[in-house]
């Protein structure tokens, strides 16, 4: 069973013959009996808490009172932790409709939180007694890391310990890792062939590579990804790396890979179309796109939830973050405006950070905000989520018609 989830056992109804633990009830209501067996299959969690609820909901209306709910607690509450009977017992003096109802209780024991949740805990009047997270003491190794995580990334209280209670390690944060060790391998094996570690792209045969954007060759679709994979040297790729990881692991351990997954990419496509669109002769190398799509947007999460950010030396971490930024992209524009090592060719652009950050700015934002809340009941996540692809469509377009339209000098391919 997962941590944190109630190892609860009751109900009135009878119960298939092969769920374990087996279910017996006479037909007064009276005490269940719980026979153990190893013959037979496990009771889903589900059944478990719907049999459980039943118990306290003999009209079967799918509702229970908020006085019965806390009897039901204050009856099993033992069995839970600490921070989610907590929770719990603020769910229900928050509730404002007085009532429960049973896909509520579902979400709550299976660790999934619904919006009705979220409601009655920010209307609720009573605050949560319970210690901070950080007085605990007594906490390994890896539990630290988990609490050092919650107070990273999340504002609140309450979501810090429910996700302090819930987060196994398992799936572990491993995109983040993978792609960050794919590009030091990408990048060592270019360092090696080309005998050049520092200003990579100085080097002839640099953008002969299939990785890097190139504006001749924009036909080639997976380049306007691949191009993440390709630095212009080993001080473009460390400062890249270093918020990558710093950054984007703990994001990952919180809000999981998809979510992760989703902003990193979209960062990665807006930059290299941005480029397209305002930069037309220029090639692209770097992951800055996606870094910077992930890092605008917990800058801008932790300067709208200031107050409630925890972190320590958080306005000296800010700063710290927005010096790297600057300097990476300080960096960026002079290499672009640095006379070409093979002209016509320019360098690369620095497009593509500002492509990175629009889309932190919105898109990252919103899925950032909102701890575990589905992304599919966020109006304003299909808000922007319809303006980047519409974007997408328009640059598209751009590519296809405007470079013949505008008789755009490009320069040879490499």
């Amino acid at each position: 069973m997962e941590k944190g989830s109630p190892r609860m056992t009751g109900g009135t109804r009878e119960t298939p013959v092969n769920s374990s633990p087996a279910v017996a009830a006479n037909a007064e209501g009276e005490e269940i009996e719980v026979l153990e067996s190893t013959d037979v299959l496990p009771v889903a969690p589900e059944d478990q808490w719907k049999s459980l609820f039943d118990k306290y909901d003999p009209e079967n209306s799918g509702f229970i009172s908020t006085e019965r709910f806390r009897d039901l607690l204050a009856t099993h509450g033992s069995e839970l932790d600490p921070h989610k009977l907590e929770v719990l017992l603020a769910l229900a003096d928050g509730n404002a409709d007085g009532k429960i109802c049973y896909q509520d209780f579902v979400n709550l024991m299976s660790n999934k939180r619904s919006n009705s949740f979220r409601r009655a805990i920010l209307q609720g009047s009573r605050q949560l007694k319970g210690c901070s997270l950080r007085d605990e003491v007594g906490l390994g190794l890896s539990q630290r890391l988990v609490r050092h995580v919650a107070y990273e990334t999340l504002p609140r209280e309450v979501d810090r310990k429910w996700y302090f209670d819930s987060y196994t390690y398992c799936p572990p944060p491993w995109l983040i890792l993978a792609i960050t060790i794919a590009e030091v391998a990408v990048f060592m094996y270019y360092g090696f062939q080309l005998d050049r570690l520092v200003l990579q792209v100085s080097s002839p045969s640099f953008l002969k590579s299939p990785l890097p954007y190139h504006p001749q060759l924009r036909a080639q679709s997976w380049r306007y990804l691949s191009y993440i994979f390709m630095h212009t040297g080993i001080e473009h790729l460390s400062l890249n790396m270093a918020m990558q990881l710093l950054v984007g692991v703990p994001l990952e351990m919180v809000h999981g890979a998809l979510r992760i997954g989703l902003v990193y990419v979209c960062g990665v496509l807006a930059g290299s179309l941005a480029v397209s669109v305002t930069d037309m002769t220029a090639p692209v190398v770097g992951s800055s796109g996606g870094v910077y799509a992930l890092v605008s947007a917990h800058l801008a999460n932790v300067v709208m939830n200031w107050s409630g950010m925890k972190c320590q030396f958080k306005l000296f971490r800010m700063a710290m973050a927005l010096v790297c930024m600057s300097v990476e992209f300080g960096r960026a524009v002079w290499l672009r405006f640095y006379p070409p090592a093979f002209p016509p060719c320019p360098n690369p652009s620095f497009v593509a950070h500002l492509g990175g950050v629009l889309v932190g700015l919105t898109l990252g934002v919103v899925v950032l905000q909102n701890y575990e809340q589905r992304l599919q009941e966020q109006s304003l996540f299909w808000i922007f989520f319809c303006v980047y692809t519409l974007f997408v469509l328009c640059a598209v377009f751009w590519n296809i018609f405007a470079y013949s339209l505008l008789d755009v000098r490009l320069p040879p391919p490499p």
